[in-house]
């Protein structure tokens, strides 16, 4: 997977700080016209343990940039504990619908026991989404990546992956799972990424996703090669005092703080990029 990851890096283009495609609005004109929308997700009282979080993760910044509108369909890559869903939850609550995407269970180093857990996972995600926000579960829906429903195909406007694409590179299934998310897309869909960041002159080695940590330009590269259009990239979840050269990697940043490094406690979380595709015809 990283021999194929380091080969397409090759064909990327130099990732600017910030660029906007000119046929979407500026992501600060549409923040603006979402703000109350936002705003009551971001401050619904369901996230109040997840707001801590806020000011490293930025989701309000990430969604405008990713242009999510309340009225679409948006898939969520991995819900995992299910931070990002509560905010998507209650923005997408009203005309809106968010799918939960869990990555296909035969695909990775998973046993029996971890590939059942992968399912009934997707088979509970709306009932434990409407239980950890308040909304009706008929909100929700979610599926496996190697079961995808009839007339899901070709019928989501955004597929967001937060801090995954590391496992992802980890487990070498990268390419299948971005692959069925192109497939869920509608011509024109969006795909946003935010991923830990490695320096651009780290080696391949560190940057292979071992350490949690990518290279943003090997990123690009790859995502293009694999049927997409690069539309841009944000410093939104960005952070300097990331130095990213850890010994065990992103996870002796905070919130896991593994090696309990009393120097990284106070550094926010893991220097981040934020990128924005959109699919090929």
């Amino acid at each position: 997977m990283m021999r194929y990851l380091l080969a397409t890096a090759a064909l990327a283009f130099a990732v600017p700080a910030a660029a906007d495609n000119h046929e979407l609005p500026s992501a600060e004109a549409f923040a603006a016209t979402h703000a109350e929308a936002m705003s009551g997700a971001i401050n619904h009282p369901s996230r109040a343990d997840d707001r801590a979080r806020d000011q490293y993760r930025h989701p309000a910044e990430t969604l405008a940039f990713f242009r999510v509108a309340p009225d679409m369909k948006v898939g969520e890559y991995a819900p995992g504990g299910g931070w990002y869903t509560r905010v998507l939850g209650h923005y997408l609550g009203g005309e809106g619908k968010l799918v939960g995407l869990y990555f296909d269970p035969a695909s990775g180093p998973f046993n029996d026991e971890t590939q059942q857990g992968i399912r009934a996972g997707a088979t509970g995600f709306a009932a434990k989404t409407a239980e950890s926000t308040g909304l009706p579960a008929a909100n929700f829906s979610a599926f496996t990546l190697d079961a995808v429903p009839e007339g899901e195909a070709g019928t989501f406007d955004r597929v967001v992956v937060i801090r995954m694409l590391h496992n992802m590179m980890r487990w070498n299934n990268a390419d299948s799972e971005i692959k069925a998310m192109r497939g869920l897309l509608k011509p024109g869909g969006m795909l946003g990424i935010v991923q830990h960041r490695a320096p651009a002159e780290a080696t391949a080695e560190y940057a292979d996703g071992s350490k949690g940590y990518l290279r943003q330009d090997d990123v690009v590269g790859y995502i293009e090669a694999l049927g997409f259009e690069f539309v841009g990239s944000s410093e939104v979840n960005a952070n300097p005092a990331d130095s990213a050269d850890y010994p065990e990697g992103v996870w002796e940043m905070p919130p896991s703080l593994r090696t309990k490094r009393d120097d990284l406690k106070d550094k926010g979380e893991s220097d981040r990029m934020t990128l924005l595709f959109r699919k090929r015809d």
